[in-house]
């Protein structure tokens, strides 16, 4: 939903990765933003509007971005997509850090200005295992938000870093940073960030990103 300079961006990022999309604006001027082989259907009206969202395809969507310029409207959309329609790859773009953080911990991810990038959204429809945040001077070291199997939910974080051999720097839980205790588990939402040795990130993704072997 909206298809301003992010909105068209991330449209056609999904097309490019093979997926099929549907652009929702009450503007349908728009669409010019989009490029002339947009192959994906283009929707004209409110992106909360039940019926708007059957004629996008809801019924059969994997994933849902409100990227319009209006906090409400966000919001409202991907809530009810979340709440109504079941879509768990749900993400909204809020301006106000502090309305972010109040629908962060309702379990609706959203992207605050301050840090916006098309990029962002993409990562939270489309988990791509892992996405580098720092790297030091001699490239040898990455701090990394890796994704992880839900099977890993509820193991103890000390178990990750001795199955991986990487370091967990911190852990985002509802939008707040925490550094972990040496008794610290993995919660369901949380986002990890692990430091780890460059060679390393290939074999530390492909760990996570599957459930853990049986012990």
């Amino acid at each position: 939903m909206g298809c301003g300079r992010v909105g068209a961006t991330l449209a056609q990022s999904l097309e490019s990765h093979g997926h099929s999309v549907a652009v929702i604006d009450q503007n349908p001027d728009a669409f010019r933003r989009l490029d002339v082989g947009f192959a994906g259907n283009k929707v004209t009206g409110l992106g909360f509007d039940r019926d708007i969202l059957t004629q996008a395809g809801i019924d059969e969507a994997n994933g849902f971005a409100a990227v319009s310029d209006g906090d409400n409207s966000n919001i409202l959309a991907a809530r009810v997509v979340r709440e109504m329609y079941g879509v768990e790859n749900v993400v909204a773009r809020i301006y106000d850090p502090h309305r972010a953080e109040i629908y962060q911990r309702l379990g609706i991810p959203t992207v605050a200005t301050v840090r916006w990038t098309a990029d962002q959204v993409l990562r939270r429809l489309l988990p791509l295992g892992a996405t580098d945040e720092y790297r030091d001077a001699s490239g040898q070291l990455r701090l990394c938000q890796v994704d992880v199997h839900p099977a890993w939910i509820g193991k103890p974080l000390r178990h990750i870093e001795e199955v991986t051999g990487a370091r967990v720097a911190y852990v985002t839980r509802y939008g707040d940073g925490i550094l972990p205790g040496d008794d610290g588990v993995l919660q369901e939402a949380d986002e990890l960030h692990l430091f780890m040795r460059s060679e390393h990130s290939a074999s530390v993704e492909r760990t996570l990103t599957r459930a853990p072997e049986a012990s």
